[in-house]
């Protein structure tokens, strides 16, 4: 029975259960609801979450340990002679059992017999049956594929029993509970609780693997570099050793990769901060209601464009119109038609980066503009103020902690950018501050020391998660500033 199946089926009898909970509460009351400790829809969702959480959980746990179990033995049928030459060889063997195993039942008696005593070849009989095995294969996987098959299907269908006679039997139990003054309301709460403490624990513990795997990966990469070096280091050279050559190593400086980090967030800040802000002013204080109704979805529609898009155009459009624009003037004044403008720069980078961050300001700021309490609004137009007067020396006033930390969200989701950077600024790790010239950040970096099929043993490689770490605090504390001023804000109006 599939496993898709099987939760149909489950799902079936969680129904069943209800109804015949919410019957039975029924029947104890006698007709009187004021009898029942809970209502009758308790006692239901009671009799459902034993009828399923307990079948749901045995059935992944079955799931999660049954192809162990079935790997370890099928792994330790094989013969001595494949066992002897070490793991690698084993899973090998084991992964090319698995492959004869889904032909297998192409195969007639005749071919498995064939195969078994060495008068047919393994591999041409699974190719003429249409299924590819890599490898030449030995007979001994026909043989093994048989167990494997075997021990699947059985342990299919015994899992298929064990979880359908728990579930019926978790359901038979809590209806036998069922009486008058019976508290379903606690059990069910108290369930419903433990799911989101668990759906909590998720949350915490994803965030704790991620940050426990890149600090053990950049405490590697930092054995084997100086963390001096790679904080203070002004040359980013992770050259990769040559044959014969494994002590060049090549330099690991971050400053150039953080520099540009910075400089690229900045200039797209820079673009994004006023237009976004003053969008958002007016919408929230001088637009009219069908305006603001229509006007402010199109400009969140930018929010969901993915940023490869941006990034192609940034390539396509942006940088050779800068381009060309910066070769007109540099002819109108100098006479010398030559680009002072490179096509991948930092500022072509910063503006469509700045595009795609204009409705991360304009949303944001304008949520706290509009929360500000009318009250003040009110207060100062009858004092005599005009609106935009009331828009200066009021409620930007007012918003002004909202907004900053609205700003430092926006300024962290800039440094974590990527594909605008590959494609508008290049990839060059520089020093320098002409903004018509290409630099990189930390992500793009990222992404270059982990193409290609590498492994995670020189620091060419591991530099990648001491990058990471580094972005990842940086973020951070972006993200904890922010918070704590956007706190600060709602403490204050609420």
């Amino acid at each position: 029975m599939s496993t898709s199946l099987l939760l149909l089926i489950i799902v079936v009898i969680g129904l069943i259960a209800f109804f015949a909970g919410r019957a039975r509460s029924f029947a104890q009351s006698g007709g009187k609801l004021a009898n029942l400790h809970s209502l009758p829809g308790y006692h239901g969702s009671y009799v459902v979450i034993w009828a399923t959480l307990p079948a749901v959980l045995v059935l992944a746990a079955w799931l999660i340990a049954s192809p162990f179990y079935i790997d370890s033995a099928v792994r330790s049928a094989l013969p001595d002679s494949v066992q002897s030459q070490g793991a690698a060889t084993v899973q090998l063997a084991l992964g090319q059992v698995k492959s004869v195993a889904l032909g297998l039942d192409r195969l007639s008696a005749a071919d498995i017999a064939a195969i078994e005593n060495g008068s047919a070849n393994l591999r041409e009989t699974l190719a003429a049956k249409g299924v590819a095995l890599a490898g030449e294969g030995e007979h001994y996987m026909v043989a093994a594929a048989q167990q494997f098959n075997s021990m699947r299907l059985y342990s299919r269908w015994l899992m298929s029993a064990v979880v359908l006679i728990v579930s019926v039997a978790g359901g038979f139990y809590a209806i036998r509970n069922i009486a008058i003054r019976f508290r379903a309301r606690n059990q069910v709460e108290r369930v419903i609780l433990a799911s989101l403490i668990v759906a909590s624990s998720i949350a915490i513990l994803t965030t704790i693997g991620i940050i426990g795997s890149m600090l053990s990966e950049a405490g590697r990469f930092f054995s084997m570099v100086s963390p001096t070096e790679f904080f203070f280091g002004t040359v980013w050279d992770p050259r990769f050793a040559a044959a014969g050559n494994e002590g060049a190593s090549g330099q690991f400086g971050l400053l150039p990769l953080l520099g540009g980090t910075i400089y690229i967030a900045f200039v797209a800040m820079l673009f994004a901060v006023p237009i976004g802000l003053f969008a958002a002013i007016y919408m929230a204080e001088y637009a009219s209601p069908r305006l603001r109704s229509t006007a402010k979805p199109l400009l969140e529609v930018l929010a969901g464009i993915p940023t490869i898009v941006y990034g192609f155009f940034a390539l396509v459009t942006v940088g050779p119109f800068l381009r060309d624009i910066s070769t007109q003037l540099n002819g109108l004044i100098t006479g010398n038609y030559q680009n002072f403008i490179q096509a991948q720069s930092v500022i072509t980078a910063g503006i469509v980066m700045g595009i795609m961050l204009i409705p991360f300001v304009s949303s944001l700021s304008d949520d706290i503009i509009t929360q500000v309490p009318r009250a003040l609004r009110d207060g100062s137009l009858g004092l005599g103020a005009t609106r935009s007067e009331t828009v200066k020396k009021v409620i930007l006033p007012a918003a002004l902690p909202g907004i900053v930390g609205a700003l430092l969200l926006t300024a962290s989701r800039a440094v974590g950018e990527t594909m605008i950077v590959v494609l508008a600024a290049g990839v060059a790790a520089r020093m320098q501050l002409n903004p018509f010239e290409p630099m990189t950040t930390v992500t793009v970096k990222i992404v270059h020391q982990l193409t290609g099929d590498l492994e995670f043993t020189s620091p060419q490689t591991l530099v990648a998660f001491a990058l990471g770490i580094t972005l990842f605090v940086i973020t951070l504390c972006l993200n904890i500033y922010a918070l704590y001023i956007v706190r600060k804000y709602r403490e204050q109006y609420e």
